[in-house]
Parts: C-alpha cells; sequence; structure tokens
C-alpha cells in the first residue's frame, strides 16, 4: 500500500462526499439545474479518479515511473477538472469572473486520460 497516494484519495474522498452533499442540499435553490448538473459531474469524476487513485495505491510498484505518473496526472486531473467545474457552476453566486477556467476543464480531462494511460502502459510491461 502506498501511504501518500492513499492519504491523497481519503482527502479527495471527503472532499467529495462534503461537496456532493453540499450541492444537494446547500446550492439546490442558489443555482440552475443545468448548473447543479455541472456541479454533480464534477463531484462524479472526482469519485471517479478518487476509486483509480485507491487502486493505483495497491499495485506493487515494479514499474513506479508509470504509476507515479497515472497517480500524478489523476491528482491534478481532479484539481482541474472538478475544481474548474465547481468554480464554473457557482460562478453567479460567488460573483467570481472564471471566465479563464473553460479551457481548464478539458485540460484536466487530458490529465485524467494520461494517467489512464500510464496505468495501461505499466500494465502492459509488467510481468
Amino acid at each position: 500500500m502506498n501511504k501518500q497516494i492513499v492519504i491523497t484519495a481519503s482527502v479527495f474522498g471527503i472532499l467529495a462526499v462534503v461537496f456532493g452533499a453540499f450541492g444537494a442540499h446547500g446550492l439546490q435553490a442558489k443555482i440552475s439545474l443545468f448548473e447543479l448538473d455541472i456541479w454533480k459531474t464534477a463531484v462524479q469524476y472526482q469519485f471517479y479518479h478518487v476509486f483509480a487513485l485507491l487502486f493505483l495505491s495497491l499495485i506493487p510498484s515494479a514499474k513506479a515511473k508509470l504509476l507515479n505518473w497515472a497517480y500524478w496526472c489523476f491528482t491534478i486531473g481532479i484539481l482541474l477538472f472538478s475544481g474548474s467545474l465547481y468554480l464554473l457552476s457557482t460562478r453567479n453566486i460567488t460573483g467570481l469572473s472564471v471566465a479563464f477556467l473553460g479551457p481548464v476543464t478539458p485540460i484536466g480531462g487530458v490529465f485524467f486520460i494520461i494517467g489512464w494511460a500510464s496505468l495501461l502502459f505499466s500494465a502492459i510491461k509488467s510481468k
């Protein structure tokens, strides 16, 4: 078990539960259904990649470099993809000017893809 990955996954997991509950109970009357759907997408992708991180933490580190890449890509992907969606979906109530975040979301998605590709190549290279 990789302690750093488990800690990262645990923090993101806690935040996903908190953000999910906040979206369901705190934001429901404050943002549009479209914005709430964006919020839910952020929570879903955060959870998907929390589980991916937990899975990574259990893999013997025979190909540590590729697994480390996957770890960092999933982590950055959560921050960029889900983080930008959280901010974009609440921009009307926060008053934040978040126009710069439009391109950040797909960049986070690219990090997710690279993370999954790293995991794939690690599996292919392992014996």
